[in-house]
């Protein structure tokens, strides 16, 4: 299916976290939360929050098909970049929090994918343009990465926890930080932009391997490792019911046990992760 509207970004998403949560597959943890992102982005386009409305839909599924095209690949057992592989591996692993995956998601997409999509879109002396609008997404980000956050009490009791063992700050968690992420892409934005497109293979590898390893350390930080598993003991264990509360258009109650009406409950599919 061609992807050319944020409405092709979203139904793409949605076919993932169907089959996510056929799969009992955490990789619809990311997706969902991804699927909000965009809904956000594109209900801001419409009420004309960004400056240039038609380049921020270009942007916004430009950056899309990076997530898109890797994990195909990852599916199809095609080549992908590090940092996705690392994420995508890491949906196998049923010891890592929630939060540890949808911060592996954040990671590759907006430290690798984001800039490398912002100097596509604004190649050369027109990145200049982009950049009132780059700056706008992070409150639509802060918005959506804070509801997430409110509902995490019904996904992960203990999560509060992280502050008390030293691995979230105000700014930080788990060795991610969203603001710092993105003025990280913001000058991989301007650096591929204006330097040769010759270069940008070498330049995207390098920050590929490096993106990777941040991937590491936030779903293996070397430290901590029995507070996390205390606080991973805790969480919801259902990979359909943690996947239905982060894709409701809602916040969801912690007993409430349907599915989400976005998910349509039928036989499982393919190989369980759970």
């Amino acid at each position: 299916m061609p992807i050319d509207t944020v409405e092709d970004v979203i139904a793409a998403l949605d076919a993932i976290i169907q089959r996510a949560w056929d799969e009992k597959c955490r990789i619809g943890y990311f997706a969902a939360l991804y699927r909000r992102v965009t809904r956000a982005v594109r209900d801001g386009i419409a009420r004309n929050q960004f400056s240039n409305g038609p380049l921020m839909e270009k942007l916004d599924v430009v950056f899309a098909r990076r997530y898109l095209d890797a994990l195909s690949a990852y599916q199809t057992h095609g080549k992908l970049s590090r940092c996705w592989r690392v994420a995508f591996d890491a949906c196998e692993d049923e010891s890592r929090l929630i939060l540890q995956h949808l911060l592996a998601g954040m990671n590759a997409h907006i430290n690798l994918d984001l800039g490398a999509a912002s100097a596509q879109v604004s190649p050369g002396d027109q990145i200049a343009q982009l950049k009132d609008d780059f700056d706008e997404i992070n409150t639509v980000l802060a918005s959506q990465v804070g509801a997430v956050e409110d509902e995490m009490s019904a996904l992960s009791p203990l999560i509060k926890d992280l502050s008390s063992v030293g691995l979230r700050t105000e700014t930080t968690a788990i060795n991610f930080n969203i603001e710092l992420a993105r003025k990280a892409a913001w000058f991989t934005a301007e650096r591929l932009a204006k330097e040769p497109a010759v270069l940008h293979d070498v330049t995207l590898a390098g920050l590929d391997l490096a993106v990777s390893l941040e991937g590491r350390a936030i779903l293996y930080p070397p430290f901590k490792g029995e507070a996390l598993r205390a606080i991973c003991a805790a969480e919801v264990r259902d990979v359909r019911r943690v996947i239905e509360i982060l894709a409701a258009d809602t916040p969801a109650e912690p007993a409430a046990g349907a599915a989400s009406k976005t998910l349509e409950p039928r036989p499982a599919a393919g190989h369980s992760a759970n």
